[in-house]
């Protein structure tokens, strides 16, 4: 790949200005998930080992330009010396004399925290002003933050070509895998795409279907798909008014020679609640009075016949309404068998997207994936085929 990682740099003595996303979740001032923390621990304890001073970029929330103090990045520093092991200094600004006087102090060993870097509201515009501020303070800059990668920011984009760049361990990790999953995969490969609404992943089954071998359609994102086949689908939660478009991608996945697999049974129930009485019918057998929430036995069955027969599975979307029992069924046995053929060394398996994650992790399948991606926004995007700023920026 074109860009460079931490093992291309020439890091002793140098101060490394290293853009992590740790946007993560706090209740009464404490850091509810960790998850994001404990994915950038490789690169701050790989720049320490090679004797360079991690001086840490991020932002957190939506401050617009404005110091909010709830969404000050100070709150953090007690997780992140914990995930470290080390002492984080903290700077109350990511630029000018607050931020120079915490790098100049900074010890060997310390990792420095900046403020939140969108209290500038320079930050989200890319201005050339605070990029050159930002890129005075360091020697090199590493993006770690896959995650904020399709954001063309001055700390994320700007500073890459400001400074001498590479990826961190977490950015490396995310494009290795998914230029494993899509650029140069092997085949054949299969992908599930699952969700509420077509309207909002229009993009990525249009690239998809060039792309991939098979593509398994489940979730909400099903039934439109039935519905375009004129199968009525009741009550279920579908966009009507995507039926044509449901019905282009389809004819486009046939010339393309890409197989779409939609539920030939679904379970269905008369309200959407935990545990309510429901019943296994045919795809084309939905009571008017009902609404699809999962996809049945046979279905499953079939999307398993198609993961034995693939070498590579990229997953964005559950397959059914997975956070209420029993209709979590086919996205946990589809999860368990992908991470099954997984760890039998038989298939290469990323996923990604929030949804996603909690569905895999609910089922149990999720540490036996290949590669698990944290981001979500920069992931769908990719999986459509853009172009992320801050990955092409690095590609320079």
């Amino acid at each position: 790949m074109a860009w460079k990682t931490l093992d291309q740099m020439e890091l002793a003595g140098k101060n490394v200005l290293t853009r992590v996303d740790i946007n993560v979740p706090v209740a009464d001032g404490e850091v509810s998930d960790t998850t994001r923390i404990d994915r950038i621990v490789p690169t701050v304890r790989d720049i320490l080992k090679a004797g360079g001073k991690p001086i840490l970029l991020a932002h957190f929330g939506r401050p617009k330009g404005e110091r909010v103090p709830e969404m000050s990045l100070q709150q953090l520093v007690p997780a992140l010396e914990t995930a470290f092991g080390t002492t984080v200094m903290f700077a109350a600004d990511c630029v000018g004399p607050a931020a120079d006087a915490a790098i100049n102090a900074m010890a060997d060993g310390q990792v420095l925290l900046l403020e939140n870097t969108r209290y500038h509201a320079g930050e989200t515009k890319n201005d050339d002003d605070l990029t050159a501020q930002m890129a005075a303070l360091g020697d090199v800059f590493c993006n770690d933050a896959f995650s904020a990668a399709h954001r063309a920011h001055s700390s994320t984009c700007g500073l890459a070509h400001a400074l001498p760049s590479c990826a961190g361990r977490l950015m490396q990790a995310e494009l290795s895998a998914l230029e494993g999953a899509l650029g140069t995969p092997v085949r054949p490969v299969t992908a599930v795409v699952g969700g509420a609404k077509v309207s909002t992943k229009l993009e990525l089954l249009g690239n998809l279907v060039g792309k991939v071998d098979n593509l398994v359609i489940g979730g909400g994102m099903a039934n439109t798909f039935l519905a375009a086949q004129g199968i009525n689908v009741g009550k279920s939660l579908a966009e009507h008014d995507m039926t044509d478009t449901a019905s282009e991608i389809m004819t486009k996945a046939k010339a393309a020679g890409c197989n779409i697999v939609l539920p030939t049974d679904v379970v269905v129930a008369r309200e959407f609640a935990a545990n309510a009485a429901n019943e296994t019918v045919a795809a084309d057998a939905c009571p008017a009075d009902a609404m699809i929430l999962d996809a049945g036995p046979a279905t499953v069955a079939a999307v398993a016949k198609v993961f034995d027969a693939s070498k590579t599975l990229i997953w964005n979307g559950p397959m059914g309404a997975f956070e209420i029992e029993p209709f979590n069924a086919a996205t946990d046995a589809a999860a368990v068998q992908a991470a099954a053929l997984t760890k039998s060394g038989a298939l290469i398996s990323v996923a990604g997207g929030g949804d996603t994650v909690a569905a895999l992790n609910a089922s149990g399948a999720a540490a036996d994936f290949t590669y698990i991606s944290t981001a979500g926004g920069a992931f769908l995007e990719w999986m459509e085929g853009k172009e992320l700023p801050g990955v092409a920026a690095l590609n320079r």
